[in-house]
């Protein structure tokens, strides 16, 4: 029997490619689709999958947020980040909330296969780097740079600050009020260390952590 695969993605040339590569695969099939977060948790919802392939920026609910979700509602269901986002973004973040593994859309495309076959089975799929993180966090009184002394929701935030969007425009994203977003900025300020936006945004292209 095949193993069941949904695919969550909101660019359809990502998901006919991935459709293609288990196509002439005997063990695993796309049997679903998902162009957002919403469409992603409702079909979760409505059965067993053997894996679900989940990008972290899609429209509506996505990221961390979307994979606690999911594990909440089937805490057993293989989950595979596959996403543009740099594993020093959010790889450690994405594993932490539930996701068996995360690969990187400009990685070689001869590691998906076996990423997904992986994590289907059980295991679990990060690369090299992501495994040098996560022994940085767990070593005893490693010191962790400001960015990783945020929450999820603190980094969320973050991420939309050094983007450039303002706090009106974050508070409708994330279904937030702006005293909330505002609230979260100052502490993303003081974890920091920081005062101004500018700092952030210096920060995150030094850190590799501006979104594409």
């Amino acid at each position: 029997m095949k193993i069941d695969v949904l695919i969550a993605d909101d660019h359809a040339i990502i998901r006919d490619g991935l459709k293609k590569i288990l196509a002439d695969t005997d063990d695993m099939i796309v049997a679903g689709e998902a162009m957002n977060g919403s469409i992603a948790l409702e079909k979760v919802r409505e059965r067993d999958w053997g894996l679900v392939v989940l990008d972290l920026s899609m429209p509506g609910r996505s990221g961390i947020e979307l994979i606690k979700l999911i594990k909440t509602e089937k805490p057993k269901c293989p989950v595979l980040i596959f996403s543009m986002h740099p594993e020093e973004q959010y790889a450690v973040r994405a594993l932490r909330a539930g996701a068996s593994g995360y690969l990187s859309k400009e990685g070689d495309s001869d590691l998906i296969l076996p990423a997904l076959r992986k994590v289907a089975a059980g295991g679990v799929y990060f690369s090299a780097k992501v495994a040098e993180l996560l022994v940085s966090e767990a070593t005893p009184h490693a010191e962790s740079l400001p960015h990783q002394r945020l929450s999820d929701r603190e980094f969320q935030i973050f991420e939309h600050i050094v983007c450039g969007m303002s706090m009106t425009d974050i508070a409708n994203e994330l279904s937030l009020s702006i005293k909330t977003v505002s609230t979260h900025k100052s502490h993303i300020m003081a974890k920091m260390g920081m005062s101004t936006q500018v700092e952030l945004v210096r920060y995150a292209i030094a850190h590799h952590l501006m979104s594409d």
